[in-house]
């Protein structure tokens, strides 16, 4: 698969590939169509801002299977947008066994003109243990070998399992990239999604990010919920498969990019969508329940593409970082997960773009951008002439370098340089204690690499308690006694 990387940011990316029912732009998320229930009418969802769908393909197999070989899953569906076929993987999931074998699976969805197959998938539930998640495994990948005969003009997504073992899923990349897939899509990941266990999909998603090329396409099977997206597009997966719009209508949940509310309890309607904006809470609540259901599913999806399109505009303008910051809050387990990402840091830093308009700081998360080691880095390889130096934290002070929070020593050359000198950053008395030890740690780097020189450190009082054990050659000077 030809995948054109457009434009990037941290590890997200807006991209294109090409198939034969049209070009499809990447970040997106596929609306689930089950082909024998019809919520809203597959070739309606362009409307929404569809530009693929996914249906099942066993559902197919098993209900209508001599129609979907006659028309083509497209005539059937009543779409000409591309479609995916997953292949009974819930199924098996849910029920433990489908009656299909891997090759009949794999070569109806040939048969039937999918754009992008999918092998009878093992998706092996989180916490399995070893024996049994390795096994799966073995199964999966003879599968996934047995897939490349019959994909045809098809391009073939490879799932990537291994249930809560890192090494597993690590080697699930790595055999899948061996056999060669057009996508990747990492499954077993609804049951973690279900019970809020975001750093353990946040940590898959890594380790598989860490072996796959960096023009991988990535699906993220069943990430549903517009809250994770900005989460999830920033960990670099391309592709979403969303059934949530529909399964949350049923039990009349109201999705938002901020968590889901439940009908019930809704005073307002805060969007501004076609349904939010005819009905109020009250009156949704009192139309039957199948017209409701619709108009729920409605709400849905405007209310998912709406956070797709503001998550490309943020990578167009280099804020994701800025985007799922403020997202991240929504749900505390959301907040821990994010935080794993500083460790893969050398991952994020091979992704994420050096230049940038601006750095807005968040919070303590924004210490562990890239653009903050990189500018820790950078600092280092300045040149400093003078063997009596002064390093200020106070920029109206007259000073050969500055120090400021999160970054550290600030050339007083690159004080109008990104990022540094393009970052908004609260007064240092309102600054977290992270952000004060980050800059600390980029000065004792700064002053360990300069050991002949003679450093002044003018500092407010706020700076003295994490300013221990310096060097010798380093004199400190607190301004706010000065000032007195």
């Amino acid at each position: 698969m030809n995948f054109e990387i457009v434009a990037k940011d941290v590890m997200g990316r807006i991209g294109k590939f090409k198939t034969p029912h049209g070009t499809v732009e990447t970040p997106t998320i596929l609306p689930v169509v089950n082909p024998n229930i019809e919520l809203i009418p597959p070739k309606d969802l362009e409307k929404f801002g569809a530009q693929m769908v996914i249906t099942n393909a066993y559902i197919l197999y098993r209900t209508r299977r001599e129609e979907a070989i006659e028309k083509g899953v497209h005539k059937l569906l009543g779409v000409d947008l591309p479609v995916m076929t997953d292949s009974g993987s819930y199924q098996l999931m849910m029920y433990g066994d489908v009656e299909v074998s891997n090759e009949e699976i794999l070569k109806f969805q040939s048969e039937i003109g999918s754009d992008v197959i999918v092998p009878l998938d093992i998706p092996t539930p989180p916490d399995a243990d070893y024996n049994t998640a390795l096994n799966d495994l073995t199964v999966k990948l003879e599968r996934e070998r047995e897939a490349v005969k019959y994909k045809g003009n098809s391009f073939i997504a490879l799932p990537i399992q291994g249930s809560t073992h890192m090494d597993l899923r690590r080697k699930s990349a790595e055999e899948a990239l061996k056999i060669g897939g057009d996508l990747y899509a990492i499954g077993g990941i609804v049951p973690l999604m279900d019970t809020y266990r975001f750093q353990d999909v946040v940590r898959i998603i890594l380790e598989v990010k860490s072996v796959l090329p960096s023009n991988a396409v990535v699906h993220l099977f069943g990430a549903g919920h517009p809250m994770v997206f900005a989460l999830t597009v920033a960990l670099g997966c391309d592709l979403f498969d969303s059934a949530a719009y529909a399964l949350y209508a049923k039990d009349d949940r109201y999705l938002t990019p901020y968590g889901t509310k439940k009908l019930e309890e809704l005073h307002y309607f805060p969007c501004s969508c076609p349904v939010c904006i005819k009905y109020t809470p009250d009156e949704l609540r009192e139309v039957e329940k199948k017209e409701r259901e619709r108009l729920l599913s409605k709400h849905n999806l405007y209310v998912s593409f709406e956070e797709i399109r503001r998550i490309k505009q943020a990578i167009r303008e280099n804020t994701l970082f800025e985007l799922v910051e403020s997202r991240i809050r929504v749900h505390p387990n959301l907040l821990k997960a994010w935080r794993i990402v500083k460790e893969y840091g050398e991952l994020l830093e091979s992704y994420d773009p050096f230049i940038k308009h601006s750095f807005f700081y968040t919070g303590i998360e924004s210490c562990y951008r890239p653009a903050v080691k990189r500018h820790q880095d950078r600092a280092l390889n300045v040149e400093v002439e003078k063997d009596d130096v002064i390093i200020s934290s106070d920029e109206g002070d007259l000073a050969d370098f500055y120090l400021k929070a999160p970054f550290g020593v600030v050339p007083a050359e690159m004080t109008e340089s990104y990022p540094a000198g393009h970052s908004e950053v609260p007064p240092e008395e309102l600054m977290e204690e992270e952000a004060l030890r980050t800059a600390v740690e980029g000065l004792l780097k700064f002053l360990s690499a300069h050991p002949n020189k003679t450093f002044r450190l003018r500092v407010s009082s706020i700076w003295l308690k994490y300013l221990k054990d310096l060097p010798k050659n380093v004199v400190i000077e607190c301004l706010d006694r000065r000032e007195d």
